[in-house]
């Protein structure tokens, strides 16, 4: 069983807990959150770059001028791409689509190494609760500093209850809130440090307790 210490909002150690090695202990897997990471910031992307074909382009539909006797060169339409306003051959459309398709298992393993790394990196924080006699900025950046991290990139997986302390972190910068069921490889993978309370580690456990039974099956 992997061990971490648990410390307070004082950044005081408090105890120290057992975590479940097939969430908290996977071996490295660099080929497979590399590929993660792609899909999930594949199917981030929105196609902004647009554009427009002669279909698109404003104009008449009218010939120019007759197909012969005029000594130019024939044209049939001002929307040509050989014509100045004319569409565009071959350009970027908005209706491209970058989206990536990988599985469940492949997604959650992957989640399951990057906590691991944290831990094997000293970069995962556990705290025992975060509780603060008022829900001030102040209060939070207090605990950072306790922690040494102050300045320093992160992400505060909340829990239940813990999503109140939102209002708390949000205008700290490098600080990224998220609830601690939605942690993916792209938050983990983006932020140095993972900030978490024991309710969150019991979460994360039961999250994928469904995925290390198919895997002992």
């Amino acid at each position: 069983m992997t061990k971490i210490t648990v410390k307070n909002i004082a950044g005081k150690d408090v105890k120290e807990i057992e975590l479940q090695d097939f969430v908290f202990n996977v071996p490295s897997n660099n080929t497979l959150l590399h590929q993660i990471y792609v899909a999930q910031s594949a199917n981030l992307r929105s196609p902004i770059a647009h554009t427009k074909d002669r279909a698109e382009r404003s104009g008449s539909g009218i010939k120019p001028w007759r197909q012969k006797g005029t000594g130019r060169a024939r044209a049939g339409s001002a929307q040509s791409p050989l014509w100045r306003k004319g569409g565009v051959t071959f350009g970027p459309t908005k209706d491209r689509n970058f989206s990536k398709d990988t599985n469940q298992k492949m997604r959650q393993k992957a989640v399951m190494i990057a906590l691991s790394e944290k831990i094997r990196s000293g970069k995962m924080i556990v705290v025992d609760t975060l509780n603060y006699s008022e829900k001030k900025t102040k209060l939070f950046a207090e605990t950072l500093k306790a922690f040494g991290i102050t300045g320093r990139s992160m992400i505060l997986s909340l829990t239940g209850d813990e999503r109140t302390l939102t209002v708390m972190s949000r205008n700290i910068p490098k600080v990224e809130n998220i609830p601690t069921e939605m942690l993916s490889v792209i938050n983990l993978l983006n932020r140095e440090y993972l900030i978490i309370t024991e309710a969150g580690i019991k979460s994360l456990e039961h999250r994928f307790a469904a995925w290390n039974k198919q895997e002992t099956k």
